[in-house]
Parts: structure tokens; C-alpha cells; sequence
């Protein structure tokens, strides 16, 4: 954004991660880093550091409410995204919400496990999460583990990944990132699916334990570029480069799971 400009607004819609280096906290810090102005809904606090999720308390669904409405009536996003949605009442709440003010800039990153492994998603929101949330998503970002949940298929090479990204996209989905991170491979295999085609994304194994909130950090990412109006590939290319600076930048922090340093310089 040039000084003085009118930056513009991502969205997340997620909840508060207390150690900074998921959920909110990383969505905003992402926002921030690639010029965006950050707004957002929290949906559940957790009480979270590098070892795990110690507490969980959702939000009262009026609560959640207002905080879209709010924002749908003065600070409308130009690209908005979902992280942790907890129960299927939410989900449905935030796709109601979603498709009622037709924001179509929408990256889904479905939570459902934490770096740590606590559960972030309750399984019976997951069909939910694929009948509600899925056809109204400009692209999802699911790993290996949620995309077999969401597919049903078999999802452990990149043709695995191949083949549930086009399940999704027959789901609903525009486009979908199939995030290789759990591959057992010296290379993290990426792939982007499209009505179009699709795209491989490819890079050495970084060897860090800087792994937590990588996939909060990688959705943001690709919502701001959206709404700062690159298209999808470029967005996706970028916040793919982003983020492998931002493992490599990690500082060491906590004794477990450590967070990625969102202050490097972005694409």
C-alpha cells in the first residue's frame, strides 16, 4: 500500500490462539505483513502455548453474530478467511453469514487437529463443514489428514492429493491446495487444483519444529493476496514462498511446537 492509500480489509473468522502463533494472532500478524488492514471474528479462546490446547470456550452464537454484522455494515472485507469453527452450529452460523453478504473472496482452512493433536473440530462437524462450507470457498486449504476426512479417499502421495482435490472441487470447491507438509518425503509436495488444471508446488524439507500455526499462517497469506486482487495462482505462489521464509526465520520460542516468524519481508 502506498503512504497515505487506503489499505485493504482481510477478514479472519477463527478462534484466539493465547500463544500468538496460531488462529487470530497469526492471521493478523500475516495481514499486517503483507499490507492488508485485519479485522476479526472471533469464534472460541483457547488457552494454547507450544505444548497444546490446555482450554477451549466458545463464543455465544449472538456474539459471533454481531462481530460479522459489525463489520458487514462498515468494514465490509475484500477477502475473508476461516480457521478453527469448533462445532457444526458454527459452522453453519458463519456459511449462513458467508453467502448472506456475498462475501466470494473466501479461503477455507479447515481446521480440524492442532499441531499439538488436540481437536479442534467436532466430527460431526465435518459434513457440515463439507456440505455448507465447501461451495462457497474461492479455495481450500486442507492437509493430508483433514482431506481424507473431508473426501473419504485415501490421501498419502501426490496423486492421492491429485485425486481428493478434485473431489473437492466436485464438492463445490473453486480451487483447492493440497498442503503435502505430512508427506513422508525429503520434498513437500504442494498442489494447487483448479477447473483449469493443476499446479505443483515443490521444496526441500525444511528440518525445524517451527511448526505450529504453518497452516493458519499459509491461509491468511493467500486471503490477503486475494484481496490485495491477485489471482488465486499468484496469491497461493506467494504465500507458499512466504511462509518457507517465515520457517526459516522461526525464532525459538517454547519448549514444544514453536511458532513461524511472521515479521519477514512478504512476496
Amino acid at each position: 500500500m502506498d503512504p497515505g492509500g487506503v489499505p485493504p480489509v482481510a477478514l479472519t473468522i477463527a478462534g484466539s490462539d493465547s500463544g500468538g502463533g496460531a488462529g487470530i494472532q497469526a492471521d493478523l500478524k500475516t495481514f499486517a505483513a503483507f499490507g492488508c488492514f485485519g479485522t476479526s471474528a472471533i469464534v472460541a479462546v483457547t488457552a494454547q502455548n507450544t505444548l497444546g490446547v490446555h482450554a477451549i470456550h466458545a463464543i455465544p452464537q449472538s456474539v459471533i453474530e454481531a462481530q460479522l454484522a459489525a463489520l458487514a455494515t462498515d468494514l465490509p472485507p475484500d477477502a475473508c478467511k476461516t480457521g478453527m469453527l469448533a462445532t457444526a452450529e458454527l459452522v453453519g452460523l458463519v456459511a449462513d453469514r458467508i453467502a448472506e453478504y456475498r462475501w466470494g473472496r473466501y479461503v477455507l482452512d479447515p481446521v480440524m487437529v492442532a499441531s499439538s493433536g488436540d481437536r479442534l473440530l467436532e466430527p460431526d462437524a465435518i459434513n457440515t463443514l463439507r456440505d455448507r462450507l465447501l461451495p462457497l470457498t474461492a479455495c481450500v486449504t486442507p492437509n493430508l489428514d483433514e482431506a481424507e476426512l473431508l473426501t473419504g479417499m485415501d490421501v498419502r502421495n501426490p496423486d492421492g492429493m491429485v485425486r481428493a482435490g478434485e473431489a473437492l472441487l466436485d464438492a463445490g470447491a473453486r480451487a483447492a491446495l493440497m498442503k503435502g507438509g505430512h508427506l513422508d518425503s525429503d520434498i513437500v509436495v504442494d498442489i494447487l487444483v483448479t477447473p483449469e488444471g493443476v499446479q505443483r508446488f515443490t521444496r526441500p524439507r525444511i528440518a525445524t519444529r517451527a511448526t505450529h500455526g504453518t497452516g493458519c499462517t499459509l491461509a491468511a497469506a493467500i486471503t490477503a493476496g486475494l484481496a490485495l486482487g491477485r489471482p488465486l495462482q499468484v496469491a497461493v505462489t506467494d504465500a507458499l514462498d512466504y511462509l518457507q521464509a517465515a520457517i526459516r526465520a522461526a525464532p525459538r520460542l517454547g519448549a514444544g511446537s514453536g511458532p513461524v516468524w511472521h515479521g519477514v519481508p512478504v512476496p
